[in-house]
């Protein structure tokens, strides 16, 4: 067998067990169990706290891995990391595929960093080598679940600034490859600013 069908076979694998992890979810059970997540995240995770992210419509993948990483350390957070400690695998899945069926109530852009924002979410910055965010977030914020790239239309801006800050100085690690390291090390605190601003404006 050649490394292309060796390939393909694995690629195959994988998706199949994907699609089962993802069937095997259960909303209702989380539900249930996010009524924990309430409080800070809003019973249908959308926080009215700009400190504390939007769940309502993110991708399930993408929010039981970080549920994951809390409850291992690979990201660190006073709050989350004890709410975490205690979700099986299955719990994790269940909570985020409930959280991944509400809608996210959308937000609205600071017109003063609308330009700005546009331009560094769109195109980047060449001078200084910052990537265009759109090219693994989407033109409409959408994310890729494939990729396990999150959706950031309609994020709140001060959460989305936080975790750039937090990316650039290394606190935040859990990013594949270090690409968003790599991404927030060449931002300004004006680009944050504007592009986090933009984000929350997205639809």
């Amino acid at each position: 067998m050649n490394k292309q069908l060796v390939f393909a076979a694995v690629m195959t694998l994988s998706a199949a067990f994907a699609a089962s992890s993802a069937m095997a979810a259960d909303a209702a059970a989380g539900k249930e169990k996010a009524a924990m997540c309430a409080s800070c995240h809003g019973a249908d995770g959308n926080s009215v706290n700009p400190e504390w992210p939007k769940l309502a419509g993110q991708h399930a993948k993408y929010l039981a891995k970080q549920l994951a990483d809390f409850k291992a350390g690979r990201r660190s957070n006073a709050l989350m990391a004890p709410m975490a400690v205690g979700l099986s695998p299955q719990d994790m899945e269940n909570v985020a595929a409930f959280f991944a069926s509400q809608a996210k109530k959308l937000g609205e852009a600071d017109p003063k960093l609308v330009d700005l924002g546009e331009k560094i979410y769109r195109g980047g910055n060449k001078t200084t080598g910052v990537a265009a965010c759109m090219a693994c977030h989407a033109p409409n914020g959408a994310g890729n679940p494939a990729a396990n790239f999150p959706a950031l239309a309609g994020q709140h801006a001060k959460y989305v600034e936080n975790q750039l800050k937090a990316f650039r100085d290394g606190s935040r690690s859990n990013d594949a490859g270090k690409m968003m390291r790599g991404v927030a090390a060449r931002m300004t605190d004006e680009e944050i600013a504007a592009v986090a601003s933009y984000v929350q404006g997205l639809r």
